[in-house]
């Protein structure tokens, strides 16, 4: 049969002779054949001598079809600044872009440009900030930033139309709204406005949590939107906080409890403390100094609770004595304003310290003449819940909970001295008076959340 050119994609193309049937040997006679020795007669002469036969081209004809690989190198287009990937702590990397910044302008030669050597200053971390708050914008919100640039309005179909935003006059996206004319910052009233999945968004709900001491989703988002407006935030700011490990150690389901009914102080209007609950929270392990060889010794938590604004004062306290617990009551006093009705339970220093003020009504001395003027004046009056009735003192039961609850995450096993003590406590204090009191709104026209203060 005739044969024809064969051709492989891994060899090159090469011709194919045929051998008529009476010139090639058949098996059983191959052995004794010549022609399996030899070859036939033509094969020994000049290739121009060589008999030509019929040669049919295969080309012509339908080849299989396979597919083939295609190897195409492309370009990937960063939307943003790779260095948004690479820190996981958003004040990190606000200091890391500062100090970028000023290593360009220190090579570039711009006058009143700071050495590096020299302390970052808050204007340079500011300009830091928005200078990312502008490339997540540009990358997420180019076509919103393009409309408004051209002076047109967005499409109703647009997601982002609610929000009424505009351009500031730093260039950056912030959303509208109708508190221009509100008598507060301008951040708190017009926040920048940020995608729900950039990187960026991320860092922020992070350090956010962070600052407010592992708080709840509430206390993290009325904290991010005093300057900042992520678009769907209250599901990410949850997310981040269920996969917070931290966080993840603590929680846990508690049995609930039918509640009765609440007490006058608790409903009647009043100043901050006007009536106050009271309770200790502790021990504490605290250390005498910084450093090696540093003896310990425990420490309280006097946490003091408004019944009718639930705002919270706490105070740190040495020892478990009446006249230790005096001390911080006279600290409270002359911050916070005389109480009319001190509430607590039947604690032994409070017994005893109720006993100690009696007797300094009664009593004569030089010494203490000027203390039992001073709470003869307040009239202040001090009731004790009944004995073994930890449920009448619910009010600052929570409020120690409270407390707990950011010096489990903050401290863990840590031991501090005095002052370090009392500068958490502050802190603490500062973000349970800053939570919102009621449920937050995702409208952007409404004020900001109603806290303790």
């Amino acid at each position: 049969c005739p044969i024809g050119t064969v051709s492989d994609r891994e060899i090159s193309l090469c011709p194919i002779r045929n051998v008529r049937n009476r010139d090639n040997p058949t098996p059983d006679k191959l052995a004794q054949h010549e022609l399996w020795w030899r070859g036939p007669s033509w094969l020994s002469k000049p290739q121009s001598s060589w008999p030509s036969f019929g040669f049919e081209s295969v080309l012509d004809a339908d080849l299989e079809e396979r597919p083939g690989n295609v190897m195409v190198a492309a370009a990937r287009q960063t939307h943003y600044w790779e260095l948004l990937d690479r820190y996981s702590s958003f004040a990190k990397l606000i200091r890391v872009t500062t100090l970028c910044r000023r290593f360009i302008l220190c090579l570039r030669k711009i006058p009143q440009s700071s050495p590096l050597k020299h302390p970052l200053t808050p204007k340079e971390l500011e300009q830091s900030r928005k200078l990312w708050i502008r490339i997540v914008q540009k990358a997420w919100f180019s076509y919103e930033m393009g409309v408004i640039s051209r002076k047109e309005q967005l499409p109703k179909s647009n997601s982002l139309v609610h929000f009424t935003l505009f351009l500031y006059q730093d260039g950056l996206l912030r959303v509208g709204g109708r508190l221009h004319n509100a008598q507060i910052d301008s951040e708190s009233k017009h926040p920048f406005i940020l995608p729900r999945r950039s990187p960026r968004s991320k860092l922020l709900i992070d350090d956010a949590h962070k600052r407010m001491l592992h708080r709840d989703t509430q206390v993290t988002l009325t904290f991010i939107r005093r300057s900042y407006w992520i678009v769907g935030g209250r599901a990410p700011v949850r997310s981040h906080i269920l996969k917070c490990g931290r966080c993840d150690r603590y929680r846990g389901i508690r049995a609930q409890q039918l509640m009765g009914q609440l007490p006058t102080a608790r409903v009647a209007q009043a100043r901050p403390f006007y009536n106050t609950g009271l309770d200790y929270a502790g021990p504490l392990t605290l250390k005498t100094w910084r450093g090696r060889a540093a003896r310990t010794y425990k420490g309280y938590l006097a946490i003091f609770v408004c019944l009718a604004t639930s705002a919270i004062h706490i105070e740190v306290v040495t020892d478990y004595t009446t006249d230790a617990f005096i001390a911080v009551y006279k600290r409270f006093t002359g911050r916070r304003g005389i109480c009319v009705t001190l509430q607590s339970d039947c604690g032994t220093n409070f017994v005893g310290a109720d006993a100690e003020l009696r007797r300094q009504f009664k009593s004569s001395s030089e010494e203490l003449h000027h203390l039992a003027s001073l709470l003869a004046n307040d009239n202040t009056i001090w009731r004790f819940n009944p004995p073994s009735a930890p449920h009448f003192g619910g009010k600052w039961e929570a409020a120690v909970k409270s407390t707990k609850f950011h010096l489990q995450r903050v401290l863990k096993d840590t031991v501090l001295t005095y002052e370090e003590m009392t500068t958490i406590t502050v802190q603490i204090g500062a973000v349970l008076n800053s939570r919102p009191l009621c449920p937050l709104s995702d409208d952007a026209s409404d004020y900001s959340a109603l806290t303790e203060v």
